[in-house]
């Protein structure tokens, strides 16, 4: 399966906000240009995840976007599902409704696949991939003072 570009635009720019919006608001233009996401775009993601508490928005000069909830709180699953809608890869997933899943043997194949995929991102938080991009700009850092 793969995701649309909401999710993976929107989980960037929540790895950004997690780790650049510790200080305060960060505005949409800022990780727009920081994760080269289009702003406008970036602004209609914005708005799904406000709708789920994942961001809140500040208005005013220094406003802009922070987390709506603790970073340790927030899955992957979350941020996809704010996005995209319920996760499941094909509508013969093994826990639909579709008639034929008792006797079909396809369904059993995507049930087992829906499930770990929502198995890995419902277990992976965003503080868990704050903390691996955190770590990959120090080596970033660290590389270039050697070079």
């Amino acid at each position: 399966m793969r995701l649309t570009a909401k999710s993976e635009y929107g989980l960037l720019a929540l790895i950004d906000l997690a780790c650049e919006g510790e200080d305060g608001p960060v505005s949409a233009r800022e990780i727009a240009e920081r994760q080269s996401i289009p702003t406008k775009f970036l602004e209609q993601l914005f708005v799904a995840l406000r709708r789920a508490g994942i961001v809140n928005a500040r208005r005013g000069a220094k406003g802009g976007f922070v987390l709506g909830r603790d970073p340790r709180e927030i899955t992957v699953l979350d941020i996809v599902e704010a996005l995209e809608g319920p996760l499941a890869p094909t509508l013969c997933d093994g826990d639909s409704a579709c008639a034929k899943s008792p006797v079909c043997a396809a369904s059993t194949v995507w049930g087992r696949a829906t499930r770990a995929l929502r198995d890995v991102l419902g277990s992976t938080t965003l503080a868990d991939l704050a903390e691996v991009q955190e770590a990959m700009g120090a080596r970033e850092a660290i590389a270039s003072d050697r070079g």
